[in-house]
């Protein structure tokens, strides 16, 4: 299969909008097309299409219990995708939406069961980019869409990471730049009676609770990956990884470079290719390994936006072992540590 790189940045232009509708026809028909969202970007199919929605698990190398988001681009539509729409849902869609959260919801019979992953439940967002909600009002109003990354790998935040994985598996990139957001959207589960937080994300746990309330947080967000069948992307199966060996180094900074400096030392002794994964303000205390900046701790957001593709990057160098600092910063910092602990299947040195 032939892949095609189209640019869509100007998307008042004529040529964008073209470009849109021949992408939304791909995925009328029943083909995988790749987008820009706010967050990272998606592979989207028909989601009210069983065969599509299969497609993406193809394509990806996902395991089929791995339910895939479906997104729309009006709130009309999500009464005919859902059994029950909860006030407080409606409550957080008003507060939040288009923007980077996902509610789940009993769905109704119009959503087939490989949309869902064979649950019972589906998960819904409205993204806020706008080649996003383009695509899908031409795609027929319903765009199932997780990453565009092969399973297991850090998700895409350019268009060309989506070529790295997916170049010869899907119709067509949409290449709309980088992503504003660079970590996948908060889930909240509103099928419970107590709304439940299944993957945090820029939408954090206070933003939430100021407009509903009461909020669980599910339990296993920091334990390693249980047998239960997952009931949101992100839940089971290892996620994000590089190809290197992933350590996280916690505890105070001082001691946090210290014990990262002293490590590196030792792989590299041992003729091992290491790499360090830093602050601006942290770079310089690392003489030794390969050192990148994730960001400034002084804008948690650069950390988000700069994490996936920093792991791509390490990739890319053929790096044997990665040893990173810690990132639990004042907002987001749980989910870009749900991302990293991911990443590195929750191996963590405390010092």
């Amino acid at each position: 299969m032939k892949t095609v790189l189209e640019k869509i940045t100007e998307y008042d232009k004529r040529e964008s909008r073209d470009i849109i509708e021949a992408a939304g026809k791909i995925i009328r028909e029943g083909g995988l097309v790749a987008f820009p969202t706010e967050t990272v970007y998606g592979l989207g199919a028909d989601a009210l299409n069983p065969d599509a929605s299969k497609k993406i698990y193809q394509a990806k190398g996902r395991p089929s219990d791995n339910p895939l988001i479906v997104h729309i681009c009006c709130m009309e539509d999500l009464e005919r995708i859902t059994a029950y729409i909860p006030e407080k849902a409606r409550k957080m869609a008003k507060a939040f939406w288009p923007g980077p959260l996902t509610m789940i919801f009993e769905k109704s019979k119009a959503v087939p069961l490989e949309t869902t992953g064979g649950l019972a439940t589906v998960a819904v967002r409205m993204p806020s980019h706008p080649a996003a909600l383009a695509l899908i009002r031409a795609g027929g109003g319903y765009v199932a869409a997780p990453s565009a990354n092969r399973s297991g790998r850090p998700s895409p935040t350019l268009a060309q990471h989506v070529v790295q994985d997916m170049n010869g598996r899907i119709s067509m990139i949409l290449d709309g730049g980088p992503v504003g957001i660079g970590i996948e959207s908060t889930i909240v589960d509103f099928s419970e009676q107590i709304p439940m937080i299944l993957r945090p994300g820029f939408i954090t746990t206070d933003m939430i609770q100021d407009v509903i309330g009461e909020v669980q947080m599910d339990p296993g967000l920091a334990a390693p990956d249980s047998q239960l069948p997952p009931k949101a992307p992100g839940m089971k199966y290892r996620h994000y990884a590089p190809k290197a060996q992933l350590i996280l180094v916690d505890g105070v900074q001082k001691k946090v470079q210290e014990k990262i400096r002293d490590l590196v030392e030792k792989e590299i002794v041992s003729g091992k290719t290491a790499g360090i994964i830093a602050t601006d303000e942290s770079c310089k205390n690392y003489p030794c390994g390969i050192v990148k900046s994730i960001g400034t701790r002084s804008d948690e957001n650069t950390i988000a936006r700069h994490l996936y593709g920093i792991l791509r990057e390490f990739d890319e160098m053929d790096v044997e072992i990665i040893y990173s600092e810690s990132f639990l910063t004042p907002k987001i910092g749980q989910a870009i540590m749900n991302r990293m602990l991911k990443a590195a299947g929750h191996q963590v040195i405390k010092v």
